[in-house]
């Protein structure tokens, strides 16, 4: 009898958890209002007004929030190596690597030691240097001035930021640049989420 009761005590509770767990994703998908609307924009003002972060390895942050740490450039050795997302590294892009943003992000990168910034795609995993959050390619790195030094300490904005679910979000960045520029870094990370997506399914 008790073992019995004790079995429909705990089918109750598992219900109750998936019930609340879906609860809990549909308000999530909820919170992300499309690209060009009023609260996405709101959104990226209120993630611009938070501290940076240091990203984790491991740990995949599609939050929109600013990151800050110490950016390098690829080697030699790495052209035209194939790239987490599928594609060739190609020196002369805006292609970045980063270990916690999602694959398809657009972010402004700010050198913080001269102020000079940049635009990059995210399209591959890296640097697990410590302190390390970006690597940017050679043309980039040119953009950013960093050649000289070899790393530079910069903060990551991030503009445009794909969702498990599909969505894009704004991100920090977002509330720096103009609608045009937002709506550019929308299409550009749709159309690079898909292609990471094809080129890891067909691993």
């Amino acid at each position: 009898m008790m073992h019995e009761k004790e079995k429909r005590m705990k089918l109750r509770h598992n219900g109750l958890m998936a019930l609340l767990v879906g609860i809990w994703s549909a308000a999530a998908l909820a919170e992300v209002p499309a690209p060009d609307s009023p609260g996405a924009r709101h959104e990226a003002q209120r993630l611009a007004g938070l501290p940076a972060v240091s990203p984790a390895v491991g740990r995949i942050d599609s939050s929109g929030r600013k990151q800050q740490g110490r950016a390098s450039y690829y080697s030699r050795q790495f052209v035209h190596r194939m790239m987490a997302d599928g594609r060739q590294m190609n020196p002369q892009s805006n292609v970045a690597a980063s270990k916690s943003l999602p694959l398809g992000t657009t972010a402004k990168v700010t050198n913080l030691q001269n102020g000079r910034s940049a635009t990059v795609n995210v399209q591959d995993r890296g640097p697990y240097a410590r302190g390390r959050v970006m690597d940017v390619s050679s043309s980039v790195a040119d953009q950013l001035d960093l050649k000289k030094q070899g790393t530079a300490l910069v903060e990551v904005k991030p503009i445009t930021v794909p969702q498990p679910d599909g969505a894009v979000k704004l991100g920090a960045g977002a509330a720096e640049v103009a609608p045009e520029e937002v709506a550019q870094a929308a299409e550009t990370t749709r159309r690079l989420t898909s292609i990471a997506r094809t080129a890891t399914s067909g691993r």
